[in-house]
């Protein structure tokens, strides 16, 4: 491995109880700047424990962990403007159509109207989604909700992109849609975590 690449996520010794239970035990890894890398585990490995963690979401209870550069504890506030968090349950508004969708996500993130419809018309059109734009989300088949939950992410064109069990019950076909995009925005120089069960 190259020594001189620079590092987008970087965690050591994470550890996280809950009163008597250990979720995570010492893990310690680093992620390359613009690389693709998955945490592979079943229910309950403390994948989503760790992810949270880094994202500070959670207080690690030992070790330390940086993204982007900055510190998950001492610099929270410039992780989480460095990065997008996709759960496993897509955080979208059922009644609105999917331009609406990612026009409200830029406009809480501090664009103007007419950016943050500039940006949605670019994201639904990198996503595969401008056929669909107009559909309320409700509507959407599993993987285009996935796809329009991570577009919804990419509004502020994150450094690092935290997906966390993106093809949870999704179709063969829809969860190889996924992978797909990922791959995407690994073209853009985007670095990608991801949680997964699926080995494949």
């Amino acid at each position: 491995e190259n020594v001189d690449l620079e590092i987008a996520i970087e965690a050591n010794g994470l550890r996280k109880k809950f009163r008597d239970f250990t979720a995570v035990d010492g893990v310690s890894f680093q992620v390359p700047k613009g690389r693709i890398v998955a945490i592979l585990g079943p229910n309950g490995a403390g994948k989503t424990t760790t992810v949270n963690m880094l994202c500070t979401l959670l207080t690690p209870d030992g070790g330390s962990a940086s993204v982007a550069g900055h510190d998950v504890q001492r610099e929270a506030p410039a992780v989480r403007r460095a990065i997008t968090l996709t759960g496993q349950f897509a955080a979208l508004d059922e009644q609105l159509t999917g331009r609406e969708n990612l026009v409200m996500f830029g406009r809480l993130l501090g664009l103007t109207k007419k950016k943050a419809q500039v940006r949605a018309g670019e994201l639904l059109d990198f996503f595969g989604l401008e056929s669909e734009a107009s559909r309320k989300v409700r509507e959407y088949s599993g993987g285009m909700r996935r796809r329009i939950d991570i577009a919804c992410g990419m509004v502020t064109r994150p450094e690092v992109v935290f997906l966390d069990e993106p093809t949870t019950g999704l179709d063969p076909r829809s969860r190889q849609d996924v992978w797909a995009f990922v791959e995407q925005l690994r073209a853009l120089g985007v670095t990608i975590l991801l949680t997964t069960q699926y080995l494949e």
